[in-house]
């Protein structure tokens, strides 16, 4: 790809790259005497992992921030779709143009209820099961902020309180205990794949 048409003038990040375009930017920047990327913009949750394996590494060792997308799984992870139950009426699941289709590859039975057994998990922390979704993907070190994609204010006032929480070890591996297996984390996973085709692109 030519780049010298994308080249912005402010701090640089990029949206959904996998590791290999992350690398060939970095290349790109140091060969033409550009400023370095200093942020990457993924999604990332307890149910959508796939920046760990390769994005992560190369990240951290340059210097370059995860501000993550989608830290709640689109609402999967608040606890409000519930399995064996239709979605709530003007919810992003029953909303064809907004959200439906990306939202239905969590939308199983096995899943949500698993989601739902960690609510006694938010209980020990004294959070909401959203305020636990979005502390989760805080505590990896390379995440610098979360965009919560709040629709109303007071989920703004709600998820901001997990701001600054600190998870024990031993509860961030109970939550893993329980919702671990159903999280994607290939990188090279299909749906991943098909992913980072339909948002990739530049952040200035």
């Amino acid at each position: 790809r030519d780049w010298s048409s994308d080249v912005c003038s402010s701090d640089l990040g990029f949206s959904e790259w996998n590791a290999k375009q992350i690398s060939d930017g970095l290349s790109f920047q140091k060969q033409k005497g550009f400023d370095q990327f200093v942020s990457s913009q993924p999604q990332y949750s307890m149910l959508w992992r796939v920046i760990e394996k390769e994005v992560v590494p190369v990240c951290e060792s340059n210097g370059i921030g995860q501000i993550v997308w989608s830290p709640i799984a689109q609402g999967v992870l608040s606890g409000k779709y519930q399995a064996g139950k239709k979605p709530p009426k003007k919810s992003r699941a029953t909303d064809k143009k907004g959200g439906a289709e990306m939202i239905s590859k969590f939308m199983r039975d096995d899943l949500l209820r698993a989601v739902e057994n960690l609510k006694p998990i938010a209980k020990k922390l004294d959070l909401t099961m959203a305020q636990l979704a979005v502390a989760w993907v805080l505590q990896n070190p390379n995440v610098s902020s979360a965009i919560i994609g709040a629709t109303k204010p007071d989920q703004i006032k709600e998820n901001v309180k997990a701001a600054g929480v600190k998870i024990p070890s031993e509860i961030m591996l109970e939550i893993d205990s329980v919702i671990g297996r159903f999280a994607e984390k290939d990188p090279r996973s299909e749906e991943h794949t098909s992913e980072l085709q339909s948002r990739q692109y530049l952040v200035c």
